[in-house]
């Protein structure tokens, strides 16, 4: 079998594999963030959540099956090793950047949250003043 193919195969095994765990990790704890951010609506935390892993998957799969195209010839294992460990450092920083996107987002959503909870309403009045009528009027 040719070099290429393994090296090819091995890239999305383990692209793949990283973007699953990640997608699960980020959804099991973030589930109690998003809860908090929609001031405990469960139903549309979950909505949202579920929603963010879709996009999460489209997003990284997208861009790991782009990335899957190799221009080096693949003479040996060493050129296997060092064009494998370039593809997924970059998959691995492309994961951190959307992952670090959302905790941006979400701490914006969330700090807007607390903000409007924490607004209290005007003083009422505390008392009238009279109209007075201006000179030559």
């Amino acid at each position: 079998m040719d070099l290429s193919v393994v090296a090819y195969v091995i890239y999305l095994v383990v692209s793949i594999g990283l973007t699953v765990w990640v997608a699960r990790t980020l959804s099991r704890n973030g589930r109690v963030f998003l809860v908090d951010v929609m001031r405990g609506n469960e139903s549309l935390a979950e909505s949202v959540n579920h929603l963010l892993v879709v996009g999460f998957y489209l997003v990284n799969l997208g861009f790991v099956a782009l990335h899957l195209r190799n221009g080096a010839v693949m003479e040996d294992w060493r050129v296997v090793i060092e064009e494998l460990s370039v593809k997924l450092g970059v998959v691995l920083l492309v994961l951190g950047a959307l992952h670090l996107v959302n905790v941006f987002v979400f701490h914006r959503i969330r700090r807007r949250g607390i903000q409007e909870r924490e607004q209290h309403p005007p003083v009422p009045p505390q008392g009238w003043t009279t109209a007075v009528p201006t000179p030559g009027a």
